[in-house]
């Protein structure tokens, strides 16, 4: 019997469903511009999975994915529009998944802000958590 752990997630409508298989690598809230505008929030908390460890369930053919910045790409729901994923060329083993679109609780709680430095000033963060700047 494996030890290994699960938490499913997916999009509103329930169209596109997933599981990943924990441990995750990191969590952590993004503030870039992006992150941003494609999810109509003051920052996205993501969490990061080795790509192996993502499995979409359902929605192959409602999963859509946009090219957002060279290299890089969202994935959202085709029916609903909930932004969900990202994939990169910078991080091409890894699988990132917006926390709020899972169905419970991860093995971490948010470890730092990324891309602090194009925060907006109307929004209270947690001061505790280190800012950093990604890296390769």
């Amino acid at each position: 019997m494996s030890d290994t752990r699960f938490v499913d997630g997916g999009c509103l409508c329930g169209a596109v469903r997933f599981r990943l298989a924990l441990p995750s690598k990191w969590c952590a809230h993004c503030h870039c511009t992006q992150c941003r505008r494609f999810h109509g929030a003051g920052y996205v908390t993501w969490a990061g999975f080795e790509s192996d460890r993502f499995e979409l369930l359902e929605g192959q053919d409602a999963l859509r994915w946009f090219n957002s910045s060279p290299g890089a790409e969202r994935g959202f729901c085709g029916t609903c529009g909930s932004s969900m994923l990202f994939r990169s060329e910078r991080w091409k083993s890894e699988a990132h998944v917006v926390l709020g679109s899972l169905d419970g609780p991860i093995d971490r709680a948010p470890e730092a802000h990324v891309f602090h430095d194009t925060c907006v000033d109307w929004m209270a963060l947690d001061e505790s958590l280190p800012r950093v700047q990604p890296t390769d």
